[in-house]
């Protein structure tokens, strides 16, 4: 049976750069865009399994549609040079595949897919059109259906005229009509002002076409009516725009369509030219190495050396030359990992030393080496590796490159960045995984030491092809300097903080446990006394039966299950009832014994006496850090009996204090900055209490009139601003009606308007860009920004807005830390940075160095990074942590 596709290759290929990371191969040509194409290709080809193909292009800025109207498409920014570059690079792929592609001067490729559906369509073939374009859902009929591209190129929705009249109510060609009243920014078609997607889907279901609708705004009124009168002609021109020409003069015959599938003796060679080696592992391809380019390495035998102490003087005068370092270990916490091995290599040999060779004395050179901060290391996750050698008695200093760290800066909300999953987006091969050479779970075991030496300096071999690449994308993304002056520092500083850990008071964690235990049993008895009955309060289905049965509260939500007795549900039902407040606290305290108390007790290292946290640089899209084994940045503080947790901190030596300091609403700083709003600079200049002076602001009174209530709405705003607000969720958090929720944001607009703005702006900025940065140039990648879902967009648009703000906050307090560290060095200080914990940093600090630190730490963070309002840190100690808050 015949299948046919159409690709809009404009379309898909502009999707595929904004969505895709910077990616270039070892010649420095970008390919990010070919590649996201050819990876939806590829799944498009395995799905449908086409018998004839074409990908449409526009040939030249200017069209028939430019003779009536010169400002078509006139507001679109200029393509990168990085995407153009791309076109004959993706043409060339195509033509190597053995599909059709074509193009005319005049006509667009909408045009061109027009002309070959309707074609279509006469001789009775169905046809499936890819696009990114909502403007093809014209084409859509019994014959023709669209595939819209979503989140970037990922993922595709299929339109056929059933599934338009669905979403839109229209049939495919009213769907021109849409673009006539609502206009389209992108190509420059103004449509009739003030018109969106809704007010002209309204307006088509009551009259049908824009003819229609210009022929009876006898039945609009007030501005509406206005609006249409006045710009009918607008209208009249968008809707000829919007319209694809079907009788473009084609000498393209569906013969010269035919598609044979892809030939592995002309696509692996273009393929291995772009080094797109994971889509090459995909098709089960294999390069000749005479057809391969020369920079495919990983294709070639590397020489590898297993290191003994009888061959260890072979490797000792190299070492100046070396620079690149594997460590392979095992388990997910690196404080108690198991050392597998390490690779050294000049990138000529590859030098496998095994943990019994490392600890040998013939190998004291190569563990002077290491431990060396004057001999530059790159590697993969060096902070990892420090904490790898370190529990296993080994140094390590003077990381100079860590291509995880890299990375994450390129794509950070990418989940897979381990070494394979880094190395696939540059097209480079791995020929095994960890779970194939070592096994999986209880079947893990060692290989022969061959084998294991093969496979790890195959890494290593990987990881010296990286760093060229990840060099030029980190300076062509302008994160040169974020890289090396602020991630790569702070990666040895955290390292430096976890080995020195923080002492943790068993006894003081135990008391706090038995308190814990008969605050909850009282819980208990009182709950089961109010219930009449004894029941399973860990059982959602039994304590729903209690509450709503046999208490008769209000249902507020059902599951599949039965009733939902999440917090948010007994949250509501507090008020109603005594037993709901107790079953709360009974929750909090419950989760303090097991995640914090009982949690805390596994985690202290019996040789430390210490809790030794393991911080995370590349797990959080903002740039925020993360905490594992334990998790010291989720203990609770809004309940006193979570704060009481910290006291179980305390100082490592005697007389020494614990000292913490503490960011003041850095986030909403960051925001009046970037902002430049007035009102909220004012506010910061002038230290007042920003959220009584966002409500003397919006509800027009003076300081002394503000309440309680006043100013906890304020700050239910003011935070709501920094995590992209909505009147949902303002409502909830204030318990007020949605309504008066969007009033109260319309009247902080209204005084804020320069926070609006910036808004507004960034949002249209990462619908150009597909990114948003953050004041030290920290990417976020937005693919979603442009969905036609409203959720998938929204959240794009949310994003957009609070990435800024909270990743530069998360930007300050690691600069704070970088500089916090030097001036320890400079001033010789005894004093020790212990944590991070969001806003806050803690030190241990000797009693003779307190004045010292109480006046240090505060500098030090207030001029981290110099913004239009001052930075704020606040300064508290005591002889545990709890005492210095």
């Amino acid at each position: 049976m015949e299948k046919f596709i159409l690709i809009d290759g404009n379309s898909i290929i502009y999707r595929a750069f904004f969505a895709m990371p910077p990616l270039t191969n070892s010649s420095g040509l970008h390919t990010n865009a070919v590649y996201g194409f050819t990876t939806m290709l590829l799944r498009l080809l395995e799905e449908h399994k086409p018998t004839h193909m074409m990908v449409a292009f526009d040939a030249g800025k200017v069209t028939f549609r430019h003779e009536g109207y010169e400002e078509y498409k006139g507001g679109r920014q200029k393509t990168p040079p990085e995407l153009s570059e791309q076109f004959p690079v993706l043409k060339e792929l195509l033509t190597a595949f053995g599909i059709a592609q074509f193009e005319l001067s005049g006509y667009e490729a909408d045009d061109i897919i027009g002309t070959l559906t309707k074609r279509a369509d006469e001789a009775g073939r169905e046809v499936l059109v890819v696009t990114g374009d909502k403007d093809m859902l014209q084409l859509a009929s019994e014959n023709v259906n669209i595939a819209l591209t979503r989140k970037g190129v990922s993922e595709i929705e299929n339109y056929g005229p059933k599934e338009i009249e669905e979403r839109y109510g229209l049939t495919p060609l009213q769907i021109i009509d849409l673009k006539g009243l609502m206009g389209d920014t992108s190509d420059n078609i103004p449509g009739i002002p003030g018109v969106g997607e809704k007010t002209a889907l309204k307006l088509l279901h009551q009259f049908g076409s824009v003819e229609e609708v210009l022929s009876n705004t006898s039945e609009l009124k007030g501005k509406m009516k206005e609006k249409i009168e006045t710009h009918a002609e607008d209208a009249r021109l968008s809707k000829r725009l919007a319209t694809i020409y079907r009788e473009v003069p084609l000498e393209k015959t569906w013969d010269d369509m035919v598609f044979g599938g892809i030939q592995e003796e002309s696509a692996a060679p273009a393929l291995a030219k772009l080094e797109f080696k994971s889509l090459l592992e995909r098709l089960a391809f294999t390069v000749k190495q005479a057809d391969a380019d020369e920079n495919t390495p990983e294709e070639e035998a590397i020489e590898t050396v297993i290191v003994m102490e009888d061959n260890i003087a072979d490797l000792l005068p190299l070492l100046p030359r070396i620079k690149i370092v594997h460590v392979e270990s095992r388990g997910d916490n690196p404080h108690h990992a198991a050392l597998i091995g390490i690779v050294l290599t000049d990138c000529e040999k590859y030098y496998f030393i095994s943990p019994e060779v490392l600890s040998s004395e013939a190998c004291t050179g190569i563990r002077e080496w290491l431990g060396d901060s004057e001999k530059p290391k790159q590697g993969y996750d060096l902070h990892r590796v420090d904490l790898v050698l370190h529990a296993n008695g080994l140094p390590f200093a003077g990381a100079d490159f860590d291509v995880h760290l890299a990375g994450y800066l390129l794509d950070p909300t990418d989940s897979n960045q381990t070494l394979w999953g880094v190395a696939s987006k540059y097209g480079l091969a791995r020929l095994q995984s960890d779970d194939e050479v070592f096994g999986k779970g209880a079947k893990y075991k060692l290989p022969e030491e061959k084998v294991v030496c093969e496979y790890l300096c195959r890494k290593a071999e990987t990881i010296s092809r990286l760093i060229s690449l990840q060099q030029k994308d980190l300076e062509e993304t302008g994160m040169h300097e974020l890289f090396y002056d602020l991630e790569m520092p702070l990666s040895r500083i955290l390292a430096d903080m976890e080995k020195q850990g923080i002492k943790a008071n068993v006894d003081e964690l135990k008391a706090l446990g038995s308190e814990f235990e008969q605050t909850i049993s009282s819980l208990v008895a009182k709950i089961y006394e109010i219930a009449g009955t004894e029941f399973n309060l860990n059982s959602p289905k039994q304590l729903g039966e209690i509450l709503f049965d046999r208490l008769g509260l209000p249902v507020i939500k059902k599951t599949k299950t039965g009733y939902s007795t999440d917090a948010e549900v007994l949250e509501k039902l507090a008020p109603y009832h005594e037993i709901v407040q107790h079953i709360l606290e009974y929750r909090s305290i419950a989760k303090l014994q097991s995640t914090y108390v009982e949690g805390l007790l596994k985690e202290i290292s019996d040789k430390t006496g210490k809790v030794h946290t393991y911080y995370r640089q590349t797990i959080a899209a903002t740039g925020r850090l993360s905490s594992q084994f334990p998790n010291l940045q989720n203990i609770p503080i809004r309940l006193e009996e979570g704060r009481k947790i910290r006291k179980v901190f305390v100082p490592s030596e005697e007389n020494w204090y614990i000292l913490a300091a503490d960011y003041s609403q850095i986030e909403l700083r960051v925001l009046a900055h970037i902002s430049d709003d007035d009102n909220l600079k004012e506010a910061f200049v002038h230290d007042m209490d920003i959220h009584t002076k966002t409500a003397m602001d919006v509800f027009g009174v003076e300081e002394s009139a503000v309440d309680s209530n006043m100013r906890r709405s304020a700050k239910a705003v003011n935070f709501g601003i920094v995590y992209g607000i909505s009147d949902y969720g303002l409502s909830q958090n204030l318990n007020i009606t949605r309504k008066e929720a969007s009033q109260f944001i319309e009247q902080y607009f209204e005084v804020f308007k320069g926070v609006r703005k910036f808004m507004d702006d960034i949002v249209k900025q990462a619908k150009q860009d597909g990114y948003v940065t953050t004041l030290l140039g920290r990417r976020r990648y937005l693919p979603e920004i442009n969905a036609s879902n409203f959720n998938l967009r929204s959240f794009a648009e949310r994003t957009a807005m609070n990435t800024p703000i909270q990743g530069t906050a998360a930007d300050i307090i690691k600069l704070a830390m970088v500089h916090m560290d030097a001036a320890l060095t400079e001033k010789k200080l005894k004093s020790r940075m212990l944590l991070q914990v969001h806003d806050e940093l803690v030190f241990e600090v000797p009693e003779e160095e307190l004045e010292i630190m109480k006046e240090l730490v505060p500098e030090v963070m207030g001029k981290a990074l110099e913004l239009a309002v001052p930075l704020k840190a606040e300064v508290s100690f005591g002889r545990n942590w709890y005492e210095a808050k």
